[in-house]
This record gives structure tokens, C-alpha cells and sequence, in this order.
């Protein structure tokens, strides 16, 4: 089930329209309701409370003003980020033999801390 601080995608009539993080899901005086408090992200930022059952809160479609809608928990994507390794490590590290490696942009990619930025200016 969402919770409190997810981010999730609404869907529209089958469209991905906007993505919102749940503030606040709250019981409704109706039995088996809930309201579920929304920080809508986009330009300009909007609160909204919609009224909704706990299986449209873990996605399933329902519909508002005559639409088809859907909110889906948004999850973040796994991504394989190579990670550098300190000398010492990356000496006992096997040789790549050519031709098994392919050099990734984010090899060459360096870190730059703020704060260095400030200090030098």
C-alpha cells in the first residue's frame, strides 16, 4: 500500500499526468475511506485531498468526475553505478583483458564538493 511520503504517478484515462507525494492518509467518517492528502509536484505546487479506498490507494483504476483514474507507488530504479575504488584496492583488482571492458562516461566523471566551490570564491 502507498504511504505517507511515497511518490506516486497518476494516471488519467491511461496517461501518466502528474506525479504527487502523499502528505497524509487520514480515515474518512465513511466506513472503508480514507483521505489521502497530495503534494502535487509541479509548477506551482498544489495540496489536494481526494477520498479514496485503500484499494485505490494501492492502485487500483477508480474514477473522478467520469474518468478513469490510477495513482501508482513510484519506485526508484535500480541503477549500476560504477563505483571508483581507492589505489590501494584497485591495485589487487584483475586486469580487464581487451575487448571485455567497455569504458563507462561515469569513470571519468569526478566529484566536486560545494563547499570547495565557496571556499575558492
Amino acid at each position: 500500500m502507498a504511504t505517507i511520503k511515497d511518490v506516486v504517478l497518476i494516471y488519467l484515462e491511461d496517461s501518466p499526468v502528474s506525479f504527487a507525494r502523499i502528505e497524509d492518509i487520514l480515515p474518512d467518517p465513511k466506513k472503508d475511506w480514507y483521505q489521502i492528502k497530495l503534494l502535487m509536484l509541479q509548477i506551482p505546487l498544489q495540496v489536494v485531498t481526494w477520498i479514496l479506498k485503500d484499494e485505490y490507494i494501492n492502485g487500483a483504476d477508480f474514477h473522478m468526475n467520469g474518468k478513469k483514474m490510477k495513482i501508482q507507488t513510484v519506485e526508484c530504479p535500480v541503477e549500476d553505478l560504477p563505483m571508483d575504488l581507492p589505489e590501494d584496492t584497485q591495485k589487487n583488482q584483475p586486469e580487464a583483458t581487451p575487448g571485455t571492458h567497455k569504458k563507462n562516461k561515469t569513470q571519468d566523471a569526478k566529484i566536486i564538493s560545494f563547499s570547495d566551490l565557496k571556499k575558492n570564491k
